[in-house]
């Protein structure tokens, strides 16, 4: 294999008469005779399915901001347990005047007036999380018989079936 700062490695990763074609030895992308995934209702158009398709991409930020509470509330309590334990390091080590300080002050902290991480993910979810998958879901089942990912399910279909990515318009 070459080095990738050498051009030559282009001509090695697109074909030539000592390597394979990507195509041979990957396959193919485009499955011109598969069906569509999902089938589009007939009363949907294109601007409902686009409509339905934002909806569930914003669904999906909406999904991907409640991992990072949960990173957020695992880290969190990571590091509380983590400072439990330099506290009884410090204490060890003959600092219990500062350890005491610390565990006072910081061990088993609210991180925000009132409330633990816990509590915020379970008000994250009660208050918009659930909210929001339950308006997407009602959006789907009024326009598109409760049918998810139309949307996408399309693109997948456009793009497996054309033989070239059109230009941009």
């Amino acid at each position: 294999m070459s080095d990738i700062t050498d051009p030559t490695h282009l001509t090695e990763s697109f074909g030539s008469a000592n390597h394979p074609d990507l195509t041979e030895r990957f396959g193919s992308a485009k499955y011109p005779d598969r069906p569509v995934a999902r089938s589009r209702a007939p009363q949907l158009d294109d601007a409902t399915v686009e409509g339905l398709g934002k909806l569930s991409e914003a669904l999906d930020v909406v999904e991907n901001a409640r991992g990072h509470l949960y990173e957020f509330h695992r880290m969190s309590g990571m590091a509380d347990l983590t400072l439990q334990d330099a506290v009884r390091q410090l204490r060890s080590a003959g600092h219990g005047d500062l350890a005491d300080v610390i565990d006072e002050v910081l061990v088993g902290r609210d991180v925000v007036p009132g409330m633990w991480t816990f509590e915020l993910v379970e008000s994250y979810d009660a208050q918009y999380w659930s909210v929001f998958r339950g308006v997407e879901q009602l959006a789907r089942e009024r326009l598109a018989d409760g049918v998810r990912h139309v949307f996408e399910a399309e693109m997948k279909q456009d793009e497996q079936t054309r033989r070239r990515t059109p230009p941009e318009v």
